[in-house]
């Protein structure tokens, strides 16, 4: 069985546009892309530069944009019999999978990089990935943490040697010198807040007002949603765990052990840089087969 899979923040890249406008209908997706958001975003996907495509505001729209058209170039939707996207990618993957509108799901994602830009203003936070063989020391380290009173949580359960926490600085730093103290690799990430940690409270909030304003329909397919790595095709489920999603750690790893267990075999990373969530696959069962679309 095959499923297909959607990056988030972190899978931009220069000239990520380009071959895209080189498609007469993607071509005019993307110039109405720009009447929805309210700014060029097809020149900066062109022609923008690193410190450009870090902006919260352009990176959400712009990985999405990428995946989400390349789907629709490349991807066969007969095929999914799953779909997943990690974090900002689950709205990309609900798109692929007819559960939101082209229109409707660039609204949303706009709407929720304008949530979490926001959030991030009023609380000042970041994230580091901790490489660890023993998970449970970081969640640990991160219970250690929390109880004196500053904000650290497990964030991305990427793949058995690898948890991104997320908090306040000081959270974080605190986490990191104790982890560092017992074997762990730390990696500080350079991101515009704690994303998915309670620092992302108020635009949980924003976000959950703009998804019970908007249209889905039930996908064709079931998608493995963040929360809970759990399979559903259910509207009211999509919407609630995506809303959740802002302040709960992305379960990308248990997600694709769930995957394996239900027979799944093949998975399709789409769009985006290339390859970041297939070496997350990779590292949690080399046997699989692996296909890149971009």
């Amino acid at each position: 069985m095959k499923a297909f899979l959607f990056p988030g923040q972190g899978a931009q890249f220069i000239g990520m546009g380009k071959s895209l406008m080189e498609n007469d209908n993607t071509r005019q997706q993307l110039l109405s892309a720009n009447e929805i958001l309210g700014f060029d975003i097809a020149d900066i996907m062109q022609n923008g530069s690193e410190e450009d495509l870090r902006q919260t505001r352009v990176t959400q729209p712009a990985i999405f944009l990428h995946s989400v058209i390349t789907a629709q170039l490349k991807m066969n939707a007969q095929e999914a019999q799953a779909v997943a996207g990690h974090s900002l990618g689950e709205f990309s993957a609900l798109v692929a999978a007819g559960a939101l509108s082209f229109e409707d799901g660039l609204k949303l994602v706009y709407q929720r990089a304008m949530a979490m830009q926001a959030a991030c203003e009023a609380n000042e936070g970041t994230m580091a990935a901790v490489m660890c063989n023993d998970l449970t020391l970081v969640e640990n380290a991160c219970q250690t943490v929390s109880a004196n009173g500053a904000v650290v949580v497990a964030a991305n359960y990427n793949n058995p040697g690898q948890l991104v926490i997320s908090g306040s600085k000081d959270g974080i730093s605190q986490a990191s010198a104790l982890l560092s103290t017992q074997g762990a690799k730390i990696i500080p990430l350079v991101v515009g807040g704690a994303f998915h940690s309670p620092l992302m409270r108020s635009a949980e909030l924003d976000l959950q007002k703009a998804i019970e304003n908007t249209r889905f329909n039930a996908p064709f397919c079931p998608i493995y949603q963040n929360v809970d790595a759990s399979p559903t095709q259910d509207v009211e489920t999509i919407k609630t765990k995506l809303c959740q999603q802002l302040t709960a750690p992305v379960r990308w790893q248990q997600s694709i052990e769930n995957m394996l267990a239900a027979g799944y075999n093949s998975f399709v990373e789409v769009g985006g840089r290339g390859n970041i969530l297939l070496g997350m696959v990779k590292k949690i069962n080399r046997t699989v087969n692996m296909e890149m679309l971009s």
